[in-house]
């Protein structure tokens, strides 16, 4: 077919609004499979995910298949599109795996079965995956089965990479990119997996914080030991690591990691006035999960601390007896969990280094410690003066009826470093996710409006692409 004309992209749209209660359908479908990657006892279920997404892209005339990895497998596939197309390959990225949902208690209905309700923007999505990521993962396939259905055929010629290992780290998912380079290669990466400013204004995600994600295991004695015999006269472990652990701040805020800042690039002043411009209300942003006083490091604003300055967090901390009742016991050892959100120039493996001298340099006599690295990935600042970014602009502005704000998102998604370094292809990040989706949360939920508008706004972008 040759390049889209206005009338046929009038036509998906209209399709899109006639057959948006089957989309809606076809995400609880997705939504009620529990495919909870971190938990073993789920892997039918994982399973039964991927083949889910073999035989919709089946259906829409690619080539798919479910590739085995070390772990959990990914589907691939592929579609040559027209025959005189001259666009970019599209690769697009997403997952189907999802967080588990504990604490179950705190849920309002059951985490797998897809709630339609009523919210203060009209009706959401509430179950395990709403958003993130099989929401937004079912805008661009449902964009993708209007075009199919009422465009005249899918007007790009497209890849689709869907995995089921982000939630624990994507460990299987860059040595597939590596081995399977030629059938991957593309132009660029489409991921929706990120969000908006807000309701009403769309975002497209220019930079990502990067991430060390790493556990260190503090021992001492060669045995747990009774507080009353002992007490006074063996270290322990839980109080040399909390203090140690307890340094890692200063008053200000400041990261006393040795030489965590020299790679630390201020932004721009005229990022900054950008930024300043929005009106980030963080009393509002705080106040929305109960919280009142701004934390983190003293001297910047609000949105540079969020998305260009690096943090460094206790995510968990364990050790010695945590049952009901008491037990009066100085534990052998100690665990935490350290995570460490980076910023463009800074190098995981050094921040890593950094971060075992600050501990050594603590460290008490007869202790030792022992660690091990879940993820590191360094940070990314996309190029935004592309042919790709530039359509996704006046997609999103010809949806929304405004201009859509280059922002930035304190969180990091690893596949975009993967996918630039393995096969040097940039990404293109259009989320329609909300801060108050409670992603990782119970009650995870996305609002149906947002799910529209993705839908509408890939089936635009397709349009823009093959021209």
């Amino acid at each position: 077919m040759p390049a889209p004309a206005a009338a046929s992209v009038d036509a998906v749209l209209r399709h899109v609004d006639a057959a948006f209660d089957r989309s809606r359908d076809n995400l609880f479908e997705l939504l009620r499979i529990p495919s909870i990657s971190a938990q073993p006892a789920h892997k039918p279920d994982i399973q039964r995910a991927a083949r889910w997404w073999r035989d919709q892209l089946t259906g829409l005339g690619f080539r798919a298949d479910i590739h085995p990895t070390a772990g959990h497998p990914l589907v691939v596939g592929h579609l040559d599109g027209p025959s005189d197309y001259r666009g970019p390959h599209i690769l697009f990225y997403a997952h189907y795996d999802v967080q588990p949902v504990d604490p179950l208690e705190l849920w309002h209905s059951p985490p797998f079965e897809p709630q339609l309700v009523d919210g203060p923007h009209g009706k959401r999505f509430v179950a395990r995956g709403a958003v993130d990521d099989k929401g937004q993962s079912l805008m661009f396939l449902e964009a993708l089965r209007a075009w199919h259905e009422a465009g005249g055929g899918i007007p790009a010629r497209i890849t689709v990479l869907i995995e089921g290992e982000e939630e624990v780290g994507s460990p299987n998912l860059e040595p597939f990119v590596a081995a399977n380079q030629d059938a991957l290669k593309s132009d660029l990466a489409l991921i929706s997996d990120t969000g908006m400013w807000n309701i009403d204004t769309p975002a497209i995600t220019a930079r990502l914080r990067g991430m060390l994600y790493a556990e260190l295991t503090l021992k001492a004695a060669n045995r747990d030991l009774h507080s009353g015999l002992f007490g006074g006269s063996a270290l322990n472990p839980i109080n040399a690591l909390t203090k140690v652990l307890g340094e890692l701040k200063d008053d200000n805020g400041r990261i006393q990691l040795p030489g965590f800042y020299d790679r630390v690039k201020p932004i721009s002043n005229a990022l900054r006035a950008q930024w300043d411009s929005l009106g980030f209300d963080e009393a509002e942003f705080l106040g929305n999960i109960g919280l009142s006083v701004p934390a983190g490091e003293r001297g910047y604003s609000a949105l540079e601390r969020l998305w260009a300055r690096p943090t460094a967090d206790i995510n968990g901390i364990w050790g010695g007896y945590t049952g009901e009742g008491s037990k009066t016991v100085i534990a052998s050892e100690a665990s935490a969990k350290i995570s460490f959100r980076l910023v463009p120039g800074q190098d995981p493996a050094e921040v890593l280094d950094q971060f075992k001298r600050f501990v050594a340099e603590r460290l008490p006599t007869d202790a030792v410690v022992t660690y091990r690295v879940n993820s590191g990935s360094p940070a990314i600042e996309a190029n935004t003066d592309t042919p790709w970014v530039r359509a996704a602009q006046a997609a999103l502005r010809e949806e929304y009826g405004r201009e859509p704000l280059l922002m930035g998102s304190g969180g990091s998604i690893p596949v975009v470093n993967s996918l630039h370094r393995v096969l040097g292809i940039d990404s293109l990040l259009i989320g329609f996710s909300l801060d108050d989706d409670q992603v990782h949360s119970p009650n995870e939920k996305f609002e149906q409006r947002c799910f529209r508008h993705g839908i509408r706004t890939h089936s635009r972008l397709l349009a823009k692409l093959a021209q």
